[in-house]
């Protein structure tokens, strides 16, 4: 299915959310769903906390694996919740995992999203070329025309990037691992490569130097989210998150540069940059006026699940206020999904309890609503006026 004919299809969802968010229906299905498929990490960053999980090293001794879901669990747990348009995968690094290829076969053929979207810590470089690799066959051999993203991590330029990881070399690798995910998509025409940078209080006055110098790698989306205090990554209490008029004056220098480079993206990487655009702006509301500048549909349109099978509405509410775990329930989803405690955990968003700048949500959140979808429309016709997205 094409994007265009994705957004049409997603109307009846969107109007389906409105009224699930009112009590007056209940939920369908979620649009978006994020795996986060291990805690396992590597890295020692200063904006999270999960690697402290698990205390990895540098051998095989990744700590208590035998928590996490199986691929067993994965394929109950996808053939209960039925078709999605977006699997985002979180972690943790996801390319620890043995089965990682397996997980995205199986999330492809049984939950058959349009998007699936992986993030990467880029430590390893062969490694994640080969597991790519073998991804991206196992998706053509399926016959869907899934779109597979793979984005590296990119909190600096040099020994700055090193020192957020906390991993010394991790620069050179992160370069490494572009190149190698370069050469596939020469290969592979499924195949997006991005890059992400999380704008926190350590690398904020370098977001410039930073951006101006990821556009020149030629990849297929750049973006940015923001330095939060999750529970999902055990930093709640950690001054990490720049304030609103240091982030504005970072954000507008960064949106500048996205916008020069707009017309260079790939398909998806053009309608996500417009996204993101208009994400950026309410970025900066969010922050200054402290609540849910757009009525938050998380546990609607979008769901979390953790390594250990919790369902949660998000990242950020995550282990707090989780709406079940699927081992209680034989790992069937819907019966979490529409459960009282689902309901209820529904509720204390809608009476804006909460608020966030969660990237993943906010795109959900938008696509939602319509004025701020007019604002993506008019991002894409005002910087790239006769291009389509087909």
């Amino acid at each position: 299915m094409s994007l265009k004919a994705t957004l049409i299809d997603l109307l009846p969802k969107a109007a389906n959310y409105r009224l699930s968010r009112c009590g007056i229906v209940r939920p369908a299905s979620p649009i978006n769903i994020t795996l986060s498929v291990t805690n396992m990490c590597q890295s020692r960053c200063k904006t999270c906390n999960i690697w402290e999980m698990y205390k990895c090293g540098g051998g095989n001794d990744f700590g208590r694996l035998q928590d996490e879901m199986t691929l067993a669990d994965f394929e109950r747990l996808f053939k209960s919740i039925g078709h999605v348009y977006f699997v985002n995968i979180s972690g943790g690094e996801p390319f620890l995992r043995k089965d990682f290829p397996e997980i995205i076969e199986l999330a492809n053929e049984l939950l058959a999203p349009g998007v699936i979207h992986t993030p990467t810590n880029a430590i390893m470089p062969q490694r994640i070329e080969e597991m790519t690799e073998d991804i991206l066959q196992r998706l053509l051999r399926n016959g869907r025309k899934t779109t597979f993203t793979v984005k590296p991590s990119f909190d600096g330029v040099g020994d700055i990037h090193d020192q957020i990881r906390g991993v010394s070399g991790n620069f050179e690798k992160l370069m490494d691992t572009l190149e190698r995910l370069r050469k596939l998509r020469s290969r592979y025409p499924n195949l997006e490569v991005g890059a992400g940078t999380v704008i926190s209080r350590f690398n904020i006055d370098k977001v410039p130097e930073t951006a101006e110098f990821v556009h020149t790698l030629g990849l297929d989306s750049y973006i940015s989210e923001i330095a939060e205090e999750r529970s999902e990554m055990f930093n709640k209490g950690d001054s990490i998150t720049p304030s609103a008029d240091e982030y504005e004056r970072a954000i507008k220098i960064f949106s500048q540069e996205s916008r020069k480079h707009l017309t260079q993206a790939g398909k998806l990487g053009r309608t996500t940059n417009a996204f993101r655009l208009v994400y950026y702006d309410l970025v900066v509301r969010i922050l200054r006026e402290k609540r849910q500048v757009l009525p938050c549909y998380g546990g609607i349109s979008n769901v979390h699940i953790s390594p250990y099978g919790d369902v949660w509405p998000c990242c950020v509410l995550g282990y707090e206020k989780s709406m079940g775990r699927l081992s209680d329930s034989d790992y069937d989803f819907r019966k979490i999904w529409h459960s009282a405690a689902a309901e209820q955990v529904r509720r204390y968003i809608r009476a804006g309890n909460c608020w966030c700048p969660l990237a993943n949500q906010a795109y959900s959140n938008i696509l939602v609503s319509p004025v701020a979808m007019a604002r993506v429309a008019a991002v894409m016709l005002r910087n790239h006026g006769r291009g389509r997205v087909d």
